[in-house]
C-alpha cells in the first residue's frame, strides 16, 4: 500500500477524533513506515464518526466476567473526559479478568490458574499483582471473590511445590526451561529464585483478608506455606552455607544464568536475603537485592499477623516477626550509603563485604515502588533522595529521549523505558503536576493500541515490547482508580 496514501489515511482519523472531542494524533511518515515495515498496517480503531472503539475481546470470548467490574469500568469511562483516556482505562483494567485468568474448582475449592499474557504460565509476581485491583470489589461479587480466593490457593500450591520457583504450569507440561540445571519439574515454567515471589502471595492473601474478613484459605496448605517461606528466606540468609538452590542454564544472556556454578555472586553473611534474580527475572549482580528485602519484612509482619489471628500460631508467627526484624535491622546497616550529589539514598544491591549497586530497575518491587507497597513511607527522606536519584541520569538504567523518559533495565536494554516505572513514579507522587505529566507520557506512548506494553523506545513508541502483557494494563487501571479516589478527577480532566 502507497505510505503517502496511509499518511493521508491517518491524518483524517487524526482531524475526525479531534471533532468527535477525542484529541488528534499525528503520525509522520516515518511512523507510518514503522507499521508498514513490520506488515502490519495499524489503524488506530474508531468508528465512522470517529469515536474510540472498545478493544476488549467480546463478551463471549472473555475468560472471566464480573458485573461489579463492569459497571465500575463504565462508572469511571462516564467520568473521564477526555475520550482517549476512558478508551485507554476500558481497555486496560480489566485485561486481566478478560484474557488471563482461568477459573475452575480444584477438589471442591476454588482454583485459578492467571497467564502473564503472551506467556501462558503464572508468575507469583505478576499473578498476586495482576488481580491485587480487584480484591477492592471482592464483597460485591461472589463469583469475583471466588476467582480471588482460587488465585491465593493456587499461589500457595506452586509454593508448596517449589518455593524457589518464579513461574509455574498449568499441570505436569514442561516447557522450555526444563533442560535448566537446577531442581526442575515439569510443573515449573521457570525456576529462577526470587525473594518477592514469595512476598507477592503474602501481601494478596493479607489483603484479600483485610477486605473480605474471609479467612478460609489460611487453613493447612496455608501454614505449610509459610513455613516453606520462612525456610528459604533463612536458607537464603547463608549463615551456615550457601543454601541448597543453584541455577545455570545454556544460554546466550549473561543475566539468565548464575556466575560461580550456579551459587551467584559471593554474599558476607550480614542478616540480609540473598534473591538470586531481580523481578525483571535477570540475575542480580550482588546477591542482597534491597527493595525485596524491604519487601520481604513488610510481608513476613502481615503474614505473621494472620498467624496469630486466625491460626493461632504464635510459633510460627514469632518464627516471621524475628526474621522480619533481624532483616529490617540489616537493612538499617547495609541498605544506605551516601551519594555525592544526592546525599543519603538506597543501593539497589549490596554484597555485605561493602560491595553496592546504584541503579534501579523499572520491575516492582524497585526502590522506586517501595512507598507504593507501602515497605517505606512515602516521605522518608532517605527515600526522597533515592527517588530523585533513580530519575536522574545518575542512575544507569535511566533513559530520556524524544517521546518520553523512564527507568527500564538490562531485561530489555538500552533507551528501553519501561511504562511501569512512568506508573510508579505517579502512584508515589506528591505534585499534580509530575502526575500530569506521567500520564499524558502514558497516553501518549502506547503506539495507538489503547494498551501499555512492557516497554518502548525512548524516542519512538511504535518500537516496544509484548503487545499483551496484563499486569501493565491492570496497573494502569489501578492508578487512574487512585487518582480518582484520592479526589484528582479534575486534574485527570485537565489533561
Amino acid at each position: 500500500m502507497d505510505k503517502r496514501f496511509l499518511t493521508v489515511v491517518f491524518a483524517l482519523l487524526g482531524a475526525a477524533h479531534a471533532e468527535a472531542g477525542a484529541p488528534a494524533r499525528s503520525l509522520s511518515a516515518d511512523v507510518v513506515e514503522a507499521y508498514v515495515s513490520k506488515g502490519d498496517v495499524y489503524v488506530q480503531p474508531t468508528d465512522n464518526v470517529g469515536r474510540y472503539v472498545s478493544r476488549r475481546p467480546a463478551e463471549e470470548k472473555r475468560l472471566f466476567r464480573s458485573e461489579i467490574i463492569d459497571r465500575k469500568v463504565a462508572e469511571v469511562k462516564a467520568l473521564l473526559k477526555n475520550a482517549r483516556l476512558a478508551w485507554m482505562f476500558e481497555n486496560c483494567f480489566p485485561n486481566t479478568l478478560d484474557t488471563t485468568v482461568h477459573f475452575r474448582m480444584l477438589d471442591g475449592k476454588p482454583d485459578t490458574f492467571v497467564y502473564t499474557g503472551d506467556i501462558h504460565a503464572m508468575w507469583l509476581r505478576d499473578s498476586g499483582a495482576q488481580v491485587w485491583p480487584y480484591v477492592r470489589f471482592a464483597n460485591d461479587d461472589p463469583r469475583l471473590k471466588s476467582m480471588l480466593e482460587g488465585v491465593i490457593r493456587r499461589q500457595l500450591l506452586c509454593i508448596n511445590l517449589d518455593p524457589y520457583a518464579n513461574a509455574f504450569n498449568d499441570g505436569p507440561v514442561g516447557g522450555e526451561w526444563q533442560s535448566d540445571y537446577t531442581d526442575m519439574k515439569p510443573e515449573l515454567h521457570e525456576r529462577k529464585w526470587e525473594i518477592d515471589s514469595l512476598c507477592y502471595p503474602l501481601r494478596l492473601a493479607y489483603h484479600y483478608w483485610k477486605v473480605t474478613g474471609d479467612a478460609s484459605v489460611f487453613d493447612d496448605v496455608w501454614v505449610e506455606a509459610v513455613t516453606r517461606i520462612v525456610q528459604s528466606f533463612r536458607e537464603q540468609q547463608r549463615k551456615a552455607d550457601r543454601g541448597p538452590y543453584r541455577f545455570m542454564r545454556n544460554t546466550n544472556r549473561s543475566t539468565d544464568t548464575m556466575i560461580n556454578d550456579g551459587w551467584g555472586a559471593p554474599a558476607r553473611p550480614v542478616g540480609l536475603i540473598v534473591s538470586c534474580f531481580r523481578p525483571s527475572d535477570d540475575a542480580t549482580t550482588l546477591p542482597f537485592l534491597i527493595p525485596s528485602n524491604f519487601f520481604a519484612v513488610s510481608s513476613l509482619r502481615k503474614a505473621a499477623e494472620i498467624l496469630v489471628q486466625v491460626n493461632g500460631n504464635s510459633s510460627l508467627a514469632k518464627e516471621c516477626t524475628d526474621l522480619a526484624d533481624e532483616v529490617a535491622e540489616a537493612l538499617r546497616r547495609h541498605a544506605v550509603c551516601h551519594h555525592p550529589e544526592f546525599g543519603d539514598i538506597y543501593a539497589y544491591e549490596v554484597d555485605g563485604f561493602g560491595g553496592r549497586m546504584l541503579m534501579d530497575d523499572a520491575n516492582v518491587p524497585s526502590l522506586l515502588a517501595m512507598a507504593y507497597l507501602g515497605d517505606v513511607p512515602v516521605d522518608d527522606p532517605v527515600y526522597q533522595n533515592t527517588r530523585r536519584f533513580v530519575w536522574s541520569e545518575a542512575n544507569p538504567y535511566f533513559f530520556r529521549g524524544t517521546a518520553g523518559e523512564g527507568i527500564g533495565g538490562p531485561h530489555i536494554g538500552y533507551d528501553m523505558v519501561w511504562p511501569m516505572s512512568i506508573m510508579m513514579k505517579a502512584f508515589t507522587s506528591q505534585d499534580d503536576e509530575e502526575i500530569k505529566w506521567c500520564i499524558r507520557t502514558l497516553m501518549a506512548t502506547d503506539a495507538g493500541t489503547g494498551f501499555m506494553h512492557e516497554s518502548f523506545h525512548k524516542d519512538d513508541p511504535t518500537k516496544f515490547t509484548r503487545a499483551w502483557f496484563a499486569w501493565q494494563n491492570t496497573l494502569f487501571g489501578e492508578l487512574i482508580l487512585k487518582l480518582i479516589d484520592d479526589g484528582k478527577l479534575d486534574l485527570l480532566n485537565s489533561l
